[in-house]
């Protein structure tokens, strides 16, 4: 598949202001100082490390944290920069920056859009001012707006905003009042993220709830709110294209696309993960070690198997709502899809979790495809789960 000479690259940026109570990312607060290190760590394992890409075409960039908004604007865009002499990224490559409100003004965003940053992702989870202290985040629905409007007036026509429900003390009408909040911008994202809160162990929330101070969302709420955030964003023209994805048309996230694709990926940073010719490995966490030695923190590689391989294909071509097809499966393994999975694939089918389509795929060939239906979606760990053996 000519996919497999495309390249995605992820730049984890471990910063932020404070840490929110739910966050179990790897991020802290750093000084000026130390943020200006750890950048210049960046250039010198991505520089170091171009050899890898020699052949490829990177069709993503994403800056991803923590916040990486929290550096300083030079920092990011001389960085893309220096990228751009080394990689072959395409001029109509996606480039992706997070930011969260309160650590972006004109100046940064503006900047952001001189050096080729193409698409925003800013981190909103409630319009409630309540509901946000209450998660720990820095910032008011006020400072939302005003770092979505000074967005698009840098030259933004690519926004994602993230939301999070089934937050302690959120209602069904909060939930509600935070979707209508944000189709009333003018003009509305062209990509929102919605995700269920998660309560990780290791996490402040995880410890309050543990002590009785916090108690998580009831399911069947959980669940009503996830229904209602389908029914609204399908109603305002947003297509749902992955578990917690949706988009106005032609505007689904790329890279994350990549991800899901199993497309290879280099990712750089501390704690940072990659896939590049079915091998995987990630970076060492320790901030310390990768600021002494950017390009000796490689650690936990590993070699996938055949079956690894298509157990993967399965369990992340499955988040899309289109599924995987027949047709690329064969291509990429030499074998069937019902050959390896056949009793799983039937077994779902007549329980309703899974469905055969038909679509168009980028090559203009209609493809049959495996995708989980409505009720499947609901319950997709369930279904993927009995892909892997």
């Amino acid at each position: 598949m000519t996919e497999n000479r495309e390249l995605e690259l992820y730049f984890h940026i471990p910063f932020c202001v404070k840490k929110c109570l739910y966050c179990d990312f790897l991020s802290q607060p750093a000084s000026p100082l130390v943020q200006e290190r750890y950048m210049e760590a960046l250039a010198r394992e991505a520089l170091g490390r171009a050899e890898e890409a020699e052949g490829r075409k990177v069709v993503s960039v994403f800056f991803g944290g923590g916040t990486p908004s929290v550096v300083e604007a030079r920092l990011i865009c001389g960085l893309l920069q220096n990228l751009r002499e080394v990689y072959g990224i395409l001029p109509e490559a996606e480039i992706t920056i997070e930011v969260n409100p309160g650590t972006v003004d004109a100046e940064k965003l503006s900047a952001y859009r001189e050096a080729g940053i193409n698409r925003l992702s800013i981190g909103l989870q409630s319009a409630d001012d309540g509901e946000l202290a209450v998660l720990g985040r820095i910032h008011t629905w006020q400072q939302f707006l005003e770092t979505y409007y000074a967005a698009r007036k840098a030259g933004f026509a690519n926004i994602n905003v993230d939301l999070m429900s089934a937050l302690p003390g959120q209602t069904l009408e909060s939930c509600r009042k935070t979707l209508e909040s944000v189709l009333s911008l003018q003009p509305a994202p062209e990509h929102i993220s919605a995700y269920s809160l998660i309560w990780e162990e290791g996490t402040p929330f995880y410890e309050m709830e543990k002590k009785g101070i916090l108690s998580q969302a009831p399911e069947e709420l959980d669940r009503q709110m996830y229904r209602e955030t389908k029914r609204t964003l399908a109603k305002a023209g947003y297509e749902r294209y992955e578990i917690s994805n949706y988009a106005r048309a032609g505007y689904a996230c790329r890279h994350n696309l990549g991800y899901w694709k199993r497309r290879d990926y280099l990712g750089f940073g501390v704690g940072a993960a990659s896939l590049l010719e079915n091998v995987r490995f990630r970076n060492a966490d320790g901030l310390s070690r990768y600021l002494e030695n950017p390009l000796g923190c490689r650690e936990q590689a590993q070699a996938l198997t055949l079956e690894e391989q298509m157990e993967e294909f399965l369990f992340l071509g499955l988040r899309m709502t289109d599924g995987v097809g027949f047709d690329d499966f064969a291509d990429c393994f030499s074998h069937s899809l019902e050959e390896i999975y056949g009793p799983v694939i039937e077994k779902n089918l007549r329980q309703g979790l899974l469905r055969r389509c038909w679509r168009m795929d980028g090559a203009g060939r209609r493809q049959e495809m495996l995708a989980l239906t409505e009720f499947g979606l609901d319950v997709a760990n369930y279904v993927m789960a009995q892909f892997l053996r």
